[in-house]
């Protein structure tokens, strides 16, 4: 079979996460997609460290299965060229400030009257209008303002930025969800479209219920550490060898299990325990049980007793233990990608299955340029003299 998305091009403009990893999830399924880049530096990211011989390790994990395609943004000749990729391409994601675009002769309404087929993705910190428009917006930033930093942590202790970058990765996959969507949709019509996202409503979408109840009941979500926040016993308790188990057994079902599991069934005709309510207000004097209990005993063997009484846990473990999981090995979802550059490099694959069809990352990480030629050959049919040309007016690069 076909990769599904065969044949859909791609333009790729973002920089640093959110745009790049929403291009690799549609490179992955087949699209052609065109990684953009600035002139003589490329990606921010490209100087990021970790390396691998001279090669960001950041950016090679988000823009593999793309052609990259080096351009001076700066002439009228590199933003001409851009408008007559933009005329070929069905999809196009930037995630510069608001207005650069325009600054470069490429906005919206101008890339839509030369293509108007054209799906174009504008990715920013807090969207094109608003009182927060020309603010910078990155990640970590918007952790904080969105609520997300208020509600991770202990809560005795300062908020905290997530381990990885949830904001721009949840982003990147609203912005592949919606291309999508309007790609079915121009099939149906016709017609492309402007979709925007901010980093801002992306990382709100999070927050799940503790919009409505403060709305509703003025209950402001706080950090409850490792603590489950809705269901108790649910935490992560050290054992004896100093390793930690996450445990979740608030359910009645689960709360009777684990009783069993410690031989502390008595725990279930306590009226501060017997009901799932009553756990919660009691949730510190439940942890403090299950807790002992765990201490006493090496991680392997609790694990061992609680997944015999089939509850839900697991030893908290490092990316070393990650990339020799077995069940990630067994579902061959930690492959290898050869870099020209970087060599064999171990990364995750995409984390769907399809019955129909195996589709396997397309290529590496490209690096910067390597297929300015092939790629303006492809789309725009341009013979050497004009590729000659072009690089003469440092259009694009030697």
């Amino acid at each position: 079979m076909v990769p599904f998305l065969k044949g859909l091009k791609v333009l790729d403009l973002s920089r640093y996460i959110s745009g790049p990893f929403a291009g690799m999830l549609l490179g992955d399924l087949g699209a052609d997609v065109i990684k953009v880049e600035k002139a003589g530096v490329g990606d921010d990211t490209r100087s990021f460290e970790p390396k691998i011989h001279g090669e960001s390790i950041y950016t090679f994990a988000v823009n593999r299965s793309k052609r990259s395609l080096e351009l001076n943004f700066r002439t009228k000749e590199g933003q001409a060229l851009l408008r007559d990729l933009a005329k070929e391409a069905d999809v196009l994601i930037e995630n510069f400030r608001p207005g650069t675009m325009e600054k470069m002769g490429c906005g919206w309404e101008t890339l839509h009257e030369i293509n108007p087929r054209l799906i174009m993705v504008s990715i920013s910190g807090f969207g094109s209008k608003g009182p927060y428009r020309d603010k910078p917006g990155f990640d970590a930033a918007i952790q904080a303002m969105s609520g997300l930093m208020s509600v991770t942590g202990d809560p005795d202790g300062p908020p905290m930025v997530h381990g990885t970058f949830t904001v721009d990765h949840v982003t990147a996959i609203y912005a592949a969800y919606a291309i999508l969507a309007a790609y079915i949709g121009r099939q149906q019509n016709g017609q492309g479209q402007l979709i925007e996202l901010s980093l801002l409503e992306c990382a709100a979408t999070l927050l799940l219920s503790s919009i409505p109840d403060q709305a509703a009941n003025g209950k402001i979500a706080s950090r409850v550490g490792n603590q489950d926040r809705y269901l108790s016993p649910g935490n992560c308790y050290r054992t004896m060898d100093g390793a930690h188990i996450l445990l979740i057994a608030g359910s009645q079902p689960h709360f009777k299990a684990l009783c069993e599991a410690m031989d502390q069934t008595d725990l279930l005709k306590d009226e501060r325990f017997a009901k799932q309510q009553a756990r919660f207000q009691h949730r510190d004097e439940i942890d403090r049980i299950v807790g002992a209990w765990i201490a006493e005993k090496r991680a392997e063997e609790v694990q061992l007793i609680l997944e015999q009484h089939g509850l839900v846990c697991s030893r908290v473990e490092n990316t070393a233990d990650l990339i020799k999981n077995p069940q990630l090995r067994y579902r061959k979802k930690l492959i290898q990608i050869e870099h020209p550059i970087m060599g064999n490099v171990t990364m995750m694959d995409m984390p769907y299955h399809f019955s129909a069809l195996d589709i396997p990352p397309q290529r590496a990480c490209p690096v910067l340029g390597q297929h300015n030629e092939e790629v303006l050959k492809d789309w725009l049919r341009l013979d050497d003299v004009k590729l000659e040309e072009l690089k003469n007016r440092h259009a694009i690069t030697q």
